[in-house]
């Protein structure tokens, strides 16, 4: 799932202070399940940018929406909009390009989108994919160098480990991790192959239309 947080409330206020109504809009999918985006974390925000107004002496008015998703148009084709002047968004980045895309109003980000992320335990979540379009988790044992390793190496570890330990002192070196579970998976020989460089012109796609010839492969 797509993992995100929510903005200082500072920052909030800055970005929608020049609009005198303002649409708060949720997203019941990943951004309610990381609990920054769901109907409580709307009404939460909504009561906290209330006391930021008094505190701040302006005089925005706000009103709550969710909607089940951000990311696809029959969702936002519902949304009751009309007589707000900006929308502020508690959903990931493609939901606030999309709605910014159809509703033909300022859009705010509430959230910051961090990863694509695995469950740990209740509101826990681990970095495992940055969606870099050149998938090599067959090969690193299901362990993603590009999101795991603070440098991205392909072809590592590099010269900073230290007893198993990412040079920044933060997290294990991913590809001691990717060492250790090939060998318990008995591919350890896996670990000599030489990756290729990778192919950044897959990193980024702009457009993804699988209706499209050629657009399957």
């Amino acid at each position: 799932m797509i993992v995100v947080r929510q903005k200082p409330i500072a920052e909030i206020c800055d970005m929608i202070g020049r609009h005198s109504r303002v649409l708060l809009v949720g997203c019941n999918t990943c951004a309610a399940v990381s609990l920054a985006g769901g109907e409580t974390e709307v009404d939460t925000l909504l009561q906290f940018l209330k006391l930021a107004n008094k505190r701040r002496a302006t005089y925005t008015e706000f009103g709550p929406a969710v909607l089940q998703r951000q990311c696809e148009p029959e969702y936002i084709e519902g949304l009751e909009h009309e007589g707000y002047d900006a929308i502020l968004s508690l959903g990931c980045g493609a939901g606030v390009a999309l709605l910014s895309e159809m509703i033909g109003k300022p859009v705010y980000p509430a959230l910051d989108t961090l990863f694509i992320g695995a469950a740990k335990g209740l509101a826990h979540w681990s970095a495992e994919c940055s969606a870099c379009g050149k998938c090599v988790l067959g090969e690193t044992a299901g362990i993603c160098p590009v999101t795991r390793c603070a440098k991205g190496i392909l072809n590592g570890p590099c010269g900073g480990v230290s007893d198993g330990t990412c040079e920044l002192g933060d997290r294990p070196c991913a590809w001691v991790e990717i060492y250790e579970r090939l060998e318990a998976l008995g591919r350890v020989e896996q670990f000599k192959q030489i990756s290729s460089p990778p192919d950044n012109s897959t990193r980024i796609i702009c457009e993804w239309d699988m209706t499209k010839p050629g657009d399957e492969s």
